[in-house]
């Protein structure tokens, strides 16, 4: 951590905040600051105000108001740009209040905002309920569920916010609101895509669904000569796999592994990470298509629990390191597609130890993403028959070019292939022309400018894709 001062502009926090309110040189502050992205890892907030209740979080909105003063949200502190902990920023941290209420008989789960996947995931298994969510375990439920949420059930269940009923929030002028179909619905729907901008949400509640405890999930790994087979079929494959199949392409150097020759270790392979969770005896039914098209050089699918099977990404988004990631939606994959990403992964920056540290991942989504229409929420689907993601990440900060390069020339090059819309947790912001873009349609952008005026109207949350700079930026 950089040396610092005490930033005298918040000497007067209010003293009802009953949370601890950690200041930077003060004991605690250099671990509260650690966020999953340390890309930022010279800048340091001035302020974290730790909330621990709802009335801490009104407080500290109402201070923002007082003062004048834009507002970062943490929560799970996962979000891509690293707008959980901005230099010389007021904080509020929600990562304390964990509070999750299930309720099996109605198949809802009420959570708050410091609730992470993994915590989630595990009070929903126990009474055989998962909320469709995403695939890192140390993710904040809440953040990502505000930007849309897709993971490995987006084709079965669609996105997260296609499961959300309702939700409670502090808006910027300090009125506590519950939005959902039926209160406030203009709210609501610009929550469930655009959330970071309108409110600071201090719960969620979700419509949860039988899976598990027990599915079928794991890795196989390809050799980079199958690469044509794969990625010239896949689009005609899982148009025929069933929804409960999920799949996302890992392209990335080998890692040392059990079964993988030497001479493969450190050269590009396709990883395919296998998530099923229909009936176990129709496993092999599910896949036949897939596995018909190449034979693995490693098969280690097998049957596991739900909690095991959402984690198996996670060594590959390990926290506390920088971190830089630029994506978006395609609509299709073919042989050309994979040949310049291999290419791209074979000149990724090597870093010391050795890692793999450059991926460009693709994610099955379509299936049940594409029951509601595009504008029935602020989040957008048109085309998103796969995710993609490049993505790198490291620790010396002298390396920090050559893998920023890295991720842009490689975005650069896979753009031909993608859709203007785009999913904005899974992308560092690209400016306003793009945020536009991203949310789909005129007539979505127009109606999200429209209620960030309305219930945000001096931007007290500006620590995001904000709508409002962009909006400006582009003379709306």
């Amino acid at each position: 951590m950089p040396d610092t001062v005490t930033d005298p502009r918040f000497a007067d926090f209010p003293a009802a905040f009953k949370g601890r309110v950690l200041r930077a040189g003060e004991s605690d502050f250099a671990s509260a600051r650690l966020i999953w992205n340390m890309l930022r890892r010279d800048e340091n907030p001035a302020v974290i105000a730790q909330a621990a209740d709802r009335e801490d979080v009104a407080i500290a909105v109402a201070y923002a108001n007082e003062t004048g003063v834009p507002l970062a949200i943490h929560s799970g502190g996962h979000g891509i740009d690293g707008m959980a902990m901005p230099g010389a920023a007021l904080v509020l941290d929600l990562s304390k209040l964990k509070n999750i209420e299930v309720d099996p008989e109605r198949r809802l789960v009420t959570i708050e905002p410091g609730v992470l996947l993994g915590e989630l995931d595990a009070a929903g298994q126990e009474h055989g309920l998962v909320v469709p969510a995403g695939v890192v375990s140390d993710t904040g439920a809440t953040g990502l569920a505000l930007g849309g949420g897709i993971g490995h059930l987006t084709r079965r269940f669609g996105a997260t916010v296609d499961n959300i009923v309702s939700i409670e929030g502090i808006t910027a002028d300090g009125a506590t609101v519950t939005a959902s179909a039926e209160s406030h619905p203009d709210l609501f729907w610009g929550l469930c895509g655009a959330g970071h901008n309108l409110a600071v949400v201090t719960s969620i509640t979700f419509r949860a669904h039988p899976v598990g405890p027990r599915v079928m999930s794991g890795m196989m790994f390809y050799s980079a000569d199958d690469a044509p087979k794969l990625f010239g079929n896949l689009d005609a494959v899982m148009a025929e796999a069933p929804r409960e199949l999920s799949i996302a392409l890992i392209l990335l150097n080998a890692p040392p592994l059990p079964g993988l020759a030497d001479s493969v270790v450190g050269t590009p392979v396709i990883a395919v990470l296998v998530i099923y969770t229909g009936d176990l005896a129709r496993y092999e039914e599910a896949t036949a298509g897939l596995r018909s098209l190449a034979r693995p050089l490693v098969d280690d699918v097998t049957e596991t629990t739900w909690a095991q099977a959402n984690s198996i990404a996670d060594p590959f988004e390990p926290p506390g390191r920088a971190q830089y990631l630029r994506g978006g939606y395609m609509s299709g994959i073919d042989a050309d597609l994979a040949a310049v990403a291999l290419h791209q992964v074979a000149s990724c920056p090597r870093t010391e130890p050795p890692s793999p540290n450059c991926l460009v991942t693709l994610p099955i989504l379509g299936g049940a993403i594409f029951d509601r229409p595009e504008d029935a929420t602020a989040f957008s689907r048109t085309g998103a028959e796969w995710l993609y993601e490049v993505s790198a990440h490291w620790d010396d900060p002298a390396d920090d070019s050559a893998h920023l390069d890295w991720v842009h020339e490689t975005d650069a090059l896979l753009r031909r292939w993608a859709t203007p819309n785009a999913y904005v947790n899974l992308t560092t912001h690209r400016g306003a022309e793009w945020l536009r873009q991203a949310y789909g349609t005129d007539e979505k952008w127009r109606r999200l400018v429209e209620l960030k005026k309305a219930w945000d109207p001096d931007n007290r949350l500006a620590y995001n894709k904000n709508i409002r700079t962009a909006a400006e930026e582009l003379g709306a």
